[in-house]
């Protein structure tokens, strides 16, 4: 190549000559001769090809280096078709456009929300009917929103079998849940079966990823918020205070009867009892006085008049132990004779509770007391009592 006089030898070699230059090196390498040789001119530049080429294929193999992190696993391509999965830690394939990778967190736990969208920030959330409604066993309109957790258990399931893991979730998530309230009354999905129909919804979604090999692994289920729609919300608390009213009235009543029963069992087991214990008093009081009266019989007929006697002395005896008495002595021969009316009445207000009127105190207050009269004496035996009253 002739050298151009109006050339500045100072700028970039001509890119044609580059080229024609990296071709002969090529063909040096391989031993491929061109047909024609062109004449070495001394002023073309020196290109080194070499160098250049290396470097480039050092920076592509080491686009091969990857990190695989705590948790993920990575996923080689080899011309889109699987390869091998990679544990954690540093690792190499063949660079683009021979191989891929792709690192997917299987620990991350992702959140998918049914039934509402939370706002940006955590400032509000936002209502999807069309995802909440749902109708229940007892042909009932219920409000329901949830939250599903879940995370991967099989990368390449959910790489190659799952086209969007989020759809997949929220879609099989809203099915299980209208399966799960559909078959419970309204009671049951709004008080105290919530607990129970996040369980059912849970197994279910489960079952149905598994069945189209998702690779997903549903965490938890959350029930955040249960409620009739607002179009009869009012009328719906109205009969939920009627039915705690029923309910508080029944526990009242209930509580009432446990109160009232016990007593009267304890009542009517003491009457058991008393009856019992009379009866057996009684029936031992009528053995003893007929035991007694034959013993009585059988000293009448062995003795009939001491038997007699006896038997009037012993009822005079119970007679007058029992009542107030006044004995007499006469002997002294005083015709006058003062009875000690206070000392009796004292004795009658002290057995009975009726107090005596005053003209009585007064009468009592004004009779002196005799010493020749003995109270409540039982010195003199009623036979001798007898006497003197004959001889008065």
């Amino acid at each position: 190549m002739a050298n151009d006089p109006g050339r500045n030898n100072d700028g970039p070699p001509d890119l044609d000559e580059v080229l024609r230059q990296l071709s002969r090196k090529i063909n040096s390498i391989f031993g491929v001769k061109p047909k024609t040789q062109p004449l070495p001119n001394a002023d073309e530049p020196h290109v080194p090809v070499l160098p250049i080429l290396g470097l480039i294929m050092l920076v592509w193999f080491a686009t091969g280096f990857y990190i695989v992190d705590q948790g993920s696993r990575g996923v080689v391509l080899r011309f889109g078709q699987h390869v091998e999965t990679t544990m954690p830690g540093p690792r190499w394939h063949m660079p683009f456009p021979i191989e891929s990778v792709n690192v997917m967190n299987m620990e991350q736990v992702r959140t998918v929300e049914v039934g509402y969208r939370s706002a940006e920030g955590g400032s509000g959330r936002s209502k999807e009917l069309k995802e909440s409604l749902m109708l229940t066993d007892d042909e009932n309109i219920i409000d329901l929103q949830f939250a599903v957790q879940y995370n991967l258990n099989s990368v390449e399931d959910a790489l190659f079998n799952n086209r969007s893991a989020e759809q997949s979730v929220r879609g099989i998530a809203e099915t299980a849940i209208r399966e799960v309230v559909g078959k419970s009354k309204l009671d049951f999905a709004l008080y105290e079966g919530r607990d129970e129909v996040a369980i059912r919804t849970k197994t279910l979604m489960q079952e149905v990823l598994d069945r189209y090999k998702t690779g997903i692994h549903v965490v938890s289920v959350t029930m955040q918020n249960a409620q009739p729609p607002e179009q009869v919300q009012a009328a719906f608390e109205d009969a939920v205070r009627a039915k705690q009213d029923l309910e508080r009235q029944k526990n009242e009543g209930q509580a009432y009867a446990n109160d009232v029963i016990p007593k009267a069992r304890g009542t009517a087991s003491r009457l058991l009892q008393e009856a019992s214990g009379y009866k057996l008093r009684v029936e031992n009081e009528a053995q003893g006085n007929a035991s007694r009266f034959n013993q009585i019989l059988a000293q009448y007929k062995r003795a009939p008049e001491v038997t007699r006697n006896r038997l009037y002395l012993d009822a005079q005896e119970q007679i007058m132990s029992s009542v107030s008495k006044v004995i007499v002595d006469q002997k002294g021969g005083n015709s006058l004779l003062y009875l000690p009316l206070d000392k009796l009445l004292a004795e009658t207000a002290v057995k009975s509770p009726v107090v005596p009127a005053e003209p009585v105190a007064s009468a009592t207050q004004s009779v002196p007391s005799t010493p020749a009269v003995d109270v409540n004496s039982a010195t003199q035996h009623p036979r001798d009592n007898s006497r003197s009253r004959d001889r008065r």
